[in-house]
């Protein structure tokens, strides 16, 4: 049997040699548990941190329409004159806006200008020195990226989720009928009333503006790139609105004949008949007719009408391009003038 005295004294024994030496004993290393700890720590912080320099910035939205109905949403500053982003579903042709700031103040707000296509509206408000966000690079988003939602859902202000990136370059369709390129696909629960918050990523950099959720989902959050929002905010504040090229036609996809795709050598099997040609408009002066099928623009290839508002989108207003078609049993090129 142990005796429980020697054991003492012989501990005791071993303590004094080492305190005699000069050496101390091993520190405990940290287990699993603790290293887990100090990660949740971490991240709390992140988010903490965010949360403390974004949420000046974010704002609660009351807005009335011409008939008489109501709705809330939210928005966010991006300069400290009162320029701010919200979606165009929330504030388009709204008779008034009233903006409700982090600290509770209430301030009148006015629709500079409205993009349906991209679900963007932008606001002005009467008031000056206003904290704000700084709009990040969406472009450099990753998978798997912490992202934060930041509103006022269901009228309650100051709301915050995080989640992260689930998916990137989805396309979504506008009110407009037009595809919205780019969307960021994300985890951080939204709800209605966050729509035109901020996503921010984990330096408090704006990435996205939220714009929709699917009904009975969890976890799908929709949000238009910052890379559309500096855009969009480029072109109202410089043009007063959002300049898009318009061909001027009438059009529906086709399938088109394998023979054909083979003779021409065409890089796809489906593209775009024009039915109707606008008079006076760009396709007219450039000498397009209906029964003229669509095949490529800007040499990209176009299978739908979708691809015809993508690059129409994008291509600048101020530069000629071509439009290679098929007419009769041969390919030409049109080129479009600005």
């Amino acid at each position: 049997m142990l005796r429980t005295g020697f054991v003492q004294g012989h501990l005791r024994t071993i303590a004094a040699q080492e305190g005699a030496s000069g050496d101390t004993p091993p520190r405990p290393q940290s287990g699993p548990r603790d290293r887990d700890s100090d990660l949740l720590d971490a991240y709390s912080r992140a988010v903490i941190d965010v949360v403390e320099v974004v949420s000046p910035a974010v704002l609660g939205l009351s807005v009335t329409f011409d008939s008489g109905q109501r709705a809330t949403g939210s928005g966010f500053l991006i300069s400290p004159d009162g320029l701010a982003i919200t979606n165009s579903h929330v504030a388009g042709g709204s008779r008034r806006v009233t903006a409700e700031t982090d600290e509770g103040d209430r301030i009148d707000a006015a629709v500079v200008g409205d993009d349906p296509a991209t679900d963007l509206a932008l606001l002005r408000l009467q008031a000056n020195d206003l904290p704000y966000a700084q709009l990040g690079d969406s472009d450099a988003l990753r998978v798997g990226q912490l992202v934060i939602a930041m509103g006022s859902p269901l009228g309650l202000q100051s709301t915050v989720s995080t989640g992260v990136v689930s998916a990137l370059r989805r396309t979504m369709r506008g009110r407009d009928g037009r595809l919205i390129e780019n969307v960021i696909q994300h985890a951080a629960p939204i709800n209605p009333g966050n729509s035109g918050g901020p996503l921010v990523d984990s330096r408090g950099r704006v990435v996205g503006v939220n714009t929709a959720i699917i009904a009975m989902a969890q976890g799908l959050g929709f949000a238009v790139p910052s890379s559309t929002v500096d855009w969009v905010v480029g072109e109202i504040v410089t043009h007063g609105r959002v300049r898009r090229r318009q061909l001027g036609v009438v059009a529906t996809a086709v399938r088109l004949p394998r023979k054909l795709v083979a003779q021409l050598d065409l890089l796809a099997g489906e593209a775009v008949e024009v039915m109707e040609v606008a008079a006076g408009g760009m396709a007219e002066r450039a000498g397009m007719r209906a029964g003229d099928i669509i095949v490529s623009m800007d040499d990209r290839v176009v299978t739908s009408v979708d691809d015809l508002h993508r690059l129409l989108a994008i291509i600048p207003a101020n530069r000629e391009f071509e439009l290679q078609i098929v007419r009769g049993s041969s390919t030409r090129v049109i080129t479009i003038g600005v």
